[in-house]
């Protein structure tokens, strides 16, 4: 049986690496793994693929950054001559990025069967376009790997014949209980066994820039009780840019880059 993996972006990765590791270990089963390129520099994917034990993908669609409507165009175009070349059995398809509405589309429009791994999450925003693509997702796809039982009723409550629904757990899990030890080596020493990890990279989120500039205060209250160490993705630190370094300068806040495979992760403020 052929199955062909999409991913795209750095969250694709982590829910990708444990089915992949799963699946090696029946050998009926032929892995194809899709990287649509939508994350494309080393900090956002190579290393991501070095870390959960990824195998280099086997095509790359190297559609890079733009709209939204830009990327999802770019991602159909290509994959379809792919798809129809490799006529598999079965396409997982991941989490709720634009590749993986992208290729929900074009799975749906050649007839392939496709799972969703992750379906049924809903945070009921509509303007949110993660959720546009969950329900476009969901609606074309096959089978419905869910991680929990709201995910279930979500999908119910949505008119998904329940035939397609199998629960299967959260993929997440797997991969931070896989990771964790690694993790808490790459921190620097000083920091104690007992800390909060922040991360913030959704447009709702850091695209507003006086809820941005309020989050540090937070942060900081929260710091007088336990250390917090915040991994600031590169959407956000360029928001955080506009509003100058002092905005960070608040408290005990200790803030990193992604963590990376090398074992010198750098602080960018503290």
């Amino acid at each position: 049986m052929r199955i062909l993996h999409i991913v795209g972006a750095r969250p694709n990765f982590m829910k990708a690496a444990p089915v992949v590791r799963a699946l090696r270990k029946f050998p009926e089963f032929e892995q194809i793994l899709i990287h649509t390129g939508q994350h494309y520099d080393a900090n956002m994917s190579d290393v991501f693929f070095r870390q959960l034990g990824l195998p280099e993908p086997n095509i790359n669609l190297a559609v890079g950054s733009g709209s939204h409507a830009e990327q999802t165009s770019k991602v159909m175009a290509r994959l379809e001559p792919i798809v129809l070349n490799e006529s598999p059995e079965l396409v997982l398809v991941y989490g709720d990025v634009n590749s993986t509405v992208a290729a929900a589309l074009v799975c749906s429009k050649l007839g392939v069967c496709m799972g969703h791994v992750e379906a049924g999450l809903r945070c009921q925003d509509r303007s949110m376009p993660e959720e546009i693509n969950r329900l476009v997702t969901d609606q074309l796809s096959d089978l419905l790997f869910t991680p929990s039982a709201d995910a279930d009723r979500n999908l119910r409550k949505e008119g998904i014949v329940p035939g397609k629904i199998r629960r299967v757990g959260n993929v997440m899990i797997d991969t931070l209980i896989r990771l964790l030890p690694q993790s808490t080596r790459r921190l620097n020493h000083d920091v104690p066994s007992c800390y909060v990890l922040v991360t913030l990279h959704r447009p709702a989120n850091v695209d507003d820039l006086p809820w941005l500039r309020c989050m540090p205060l937070v942060l900081s209250e929260m710091s007088h009780e336990v250390e917090v160490v915040f991994s600031v993705h590169p959407r956000t630190r360029q928001r955080i840019s506009e509003l100058g370094p002092q905005t960070l300068s608040i408290g005990r806040l200790r803030l990193l880059d992604p963590m990376r495979a090398s074992s010198g992760e750098s602080v960018i403020w503290r």
